[in-house]
């Protein structure tokens, strides 16, 4: 069963962004700015809130600084999930870099700390996964547990 599918986004100019996760404070308690989408959107990640799983990558969730209906997180180092960011610039560029997964298409971004983003395109709304570089040997495991549940909940469009 092929899960992946690799191909460059060439999206559109309109597709969706979901910008930076969560980092590590003092207490080794996961942080994450919380996005500030519209009323819609809000309603939108609510709902996702509402089915994510509770296990990511054989991950117990552990979700973030401050808590929010628009954050997740599992395990330690975290995987953190940010629903309602903004459209990333990257999704401009038809060289940018994409995944498929379960019928969930994602814009990957490998950052300068080892890291690797993924922020979902053409869906009503951007969820953004930031998946640590201590957790990048798993390649693209979380994305497997958590495209049902985006599936479900945000659906396929042009966020607002």
């Amino acid at each position: 069963m092929n899960f992946f599918r690799h191909r460059p986004l060439g999206l559109p100019a309109f597709a969706l962004l979901i910008t930076v996760a969560g980092c590590s404070s003092a207490d080794d308690s996961a942080s994450a700015a919380v996005p500030s989408p519209g009323a819609g959107v809000t309603k939108l990640c609510r709902e996702l809130d509402r089915v994510l799983p509770s296990k990511v990558d054989d991950q117990d969730r552990r979700d973030p600084e401050p808590a929010s209906a628009l954050t997740a997180g599992w395990g330690d180092p975290a995987i953190i999930l940010r629903c309602g960011v903004e459209r990333p610039s990257k999704m401009d560029d038809p060289e940018a870099d994409g995944v498929e997964v379960n019928g969930v298409g994602w814009l990957l971004e490998k950052q300068d700390d080892g890291s690797f983003r993924f922020t979902t395109t053409l869906r009503k709304a951007y969820v953004e996964v930031k998946i640590p570089k201590d957790r990048t040997d798993d390649g693209m495991a979380p994305l497997v547990d958590l495209a049902p549940t985006v599936k479900k909940a945000i659906p396929e469009g042009i966020a607002d």
